[in-house]
Parts: structure tokens; sequence; C-alpha cells
């Protein structure tokens, strides 16, 4: 029973802290830890979850490993570092098996663009580059199973 609760409760939750965006996201253009620059753009004709998390936060650090085995090329993560510098960053990424090229690092300016005020924020762009949802808190794998189909 209290699973059953957990599994409806949490989703509700992490939707209604959620940012308010637009239905056009914010740009959002940065450099990612293997040294290229990303832009939302690159995934354009693919839905593809921007998650802003951070190294201290222990929720984002349960979150990340199911995230990054739900990376594809087919529905991208785009793993938005919110603190620390590029080197403890690289070594945080390498140690949770994160894709380097996809690590990228913000800044307030990001966050406040993207209304990400609670660690972590996924935020799910559609294959037409449109916000399809946001979520603050802990995904489950039915949300990250329902926002790549």
């Amino acid at each position: 029973m209290v699973a059953a609760v957990l599994v409806v409760a949490l989703p509700v939750v992490g939707w209604l802290r959620a940012p308010t965006l637009p239905v056009e996201p914010p740009t959002l253009q940065l450099r990612s830890l293997a040294g290229a620059e990303v832009s939302l753009s690159d995934f354009a004709g693919r839905t593809v979850l921007v998650n802003f998390w951070a190294t201290w936060c222990g929720p984002c650090r349960v979150e990340l490993p199911m995230l990054r085995h739900h990376d594809s090329d087919a529905t991208p993560v785009l793993f938005v570092a919110v603190d620390g510098a590029p080197a403890a960053l690289t070594a945080f990424a390498v140690g949770e098996g994160l894709p380097l090229e996809r690590v990228v690092v913000a800044d307030g300016g990001v966050l406040e663009a993207w209304g990400v005020r609670t660690l972590p924020t996924t935020v799910i762009v559609g294959p037409d580059g449109s916000v399809r949802a946001a979520h603050t808190g802990l995904v489950t794998p039915l949300q990250l199973w329902w926002w790549s189909r």
C-alpha cells in the first residue's frame, strides 16, 4: 500500500514543484566536460531530458544512475551540473559513468532562466523543441518511460 501511494505521490509532488516554463525552452548552450559546445538545438528531432543536478545533492546522486541507464541516442539526457570546478566535476562524472560529452556546467544565469530553484529538476523537451513537462525531485522509471515514448 505504501509503495502504491509513493508511486502516485512522488510524480504529483514533483510536477507541482516544477518550474513553470514557456512552451519554447530558454536558450541552453554550454561547454561539456569533454570540451565541446553543446546546445539544446543539437538534439532537434528527439526528446531530450535536461537534468539539473549538483554533486552535493543526495537525491541527485540517487537519480543519476537511473538517468545514465536511460540515456540513449533516441532519448538523450543532458546532465546540467550546477556546482564544482570542471576538474572535480569530471572526476565525479567519470566515477558515476556519465557521458562527458553530455555533462555541461551551468551558472546562476542558466538556473534563473530555466526557473530551477530545487534539485534535482528535470525538463523534458520534445522532438519539436517545445517543453513537454518539468519535474522537481526524484524521477521514477515510469516517468522516464512515459516521457520517452
